[in-house]
């Protein structure tokens, strides 16, 4: 038989594996239960008297999709530019650098558009929502919330949700445009191609099901930045230091998600 001492670590170990599985299953039932419950009030709030306020709606979107425009414009310009640099260094060697168009168009709108639009909105209103629901948990806001007869999922996650669902997609076709605009204007510098057979050309090799990929993939990271920062911000527990483990525990569950989840879809949609 093997000593206690040498069977101690892995049993640790086994322990540890156990207890964040476990935490982890917590997590995403808590996640799925918000979700629902966001949904529930959007459909049958309004049959309750208790219909989730367009204002806030509108409120959300102003302040995570308008305020995020020249962040995720720079971005994806600079984007789009490089994607150029690099196609047409790589395609020079094969004597076809003009083809450096189709390569930007589809990996814009299939790729790169929605996955960095969702991640600069994921750093951005990602934290922010953990920040603003936790120092509302931790000053028992939400606590008075319940007693005074909201329920603080139809007034906090709802209106956010609803809002991200909607920006997310209307910034993702910008961030499309703003990026091949990016690699245009590279293109006319290095190739002297001009800004309007760039963007014919795009528009030619781009089909319908390249750009509304990139929608659904667009309005599943918003889904998954609402209740993600939402459920980091309900699950804080102690005070100031424990706001800033949950917003920054937020932005790095929200961006990993997003990425795998835009694993799967690219998956599912290159089939």
């Amino acid at each position: 038989m093997l000593p206690n001492s040498l069977l101690r670590a892995p049993l640790a170990a086994l322990e540890w594996a156990g207890r964040q599985t476990v935490k982890l299953g917590d997590e995403a039932g808590y996640a799925s239960a918000l979700l629902f419950e966001s949904l529930y009030w959007l459909l049958l709030g309004h049959w309750r008297n208790q219909p989730v306020r367009v204002a806030a709606v509108f409120k959300e979107a102003v302040e995570v999709g308008v305020r995020a425009i020249p962040i995720v414009s720079i971005a994806c310009f600079a984007t789009g530019t490089m994607l150029a640099m690099q196609g047409i260094h790589t395609l020079r060697q094969f004597g076809a650098e003009s083809q450096v168009v189709m390569g930007i168009a589809y990996s814009v709108s299939r790729e790169f558009a929605p996955l960095i639009t969702g991640i600069f909105v994921a750093g951005r209103s990602g934290s922010a929502v953990a920040a603003r629901i936790g120092t509302m948990m931790v000053s028992q806001e939400i606590d008075a919330l319940r007693v005074i007869g909201i329920n603080p999922v139809r007034y906090l996650v709802a209106p956010l949700l609803v809002a991200l669902m909607f920006t997310l997609p209307c910034l993702t076709v910008l961030a499309n445009l703003v990026a091949m605009l990016g690699g245009a204007l590279y293109c006319l510098a290095a190739l002297g191609m001009p800004l309007e057979i760039f963007f014919d050309r795009s528009f030619v090799v781009l089909t319908t099901d390249d750009v509304v990929g990139g929608l659904y993939k667009s309005i599943a990271f918003a889904m998954l930045i609402a209740i993600i920062g939402a459920t980091n911000g309900f699950q804080v527990t102690s005070g100031a230091e424990g706001v800033g483990r949950a917003t920054t525990r937020s932005v790095v569950l929200c961006i990993v998600s997003i990425i795998l989840a835009d694993m799967l879809f690219t998956g599912f949609l290159s089939r």
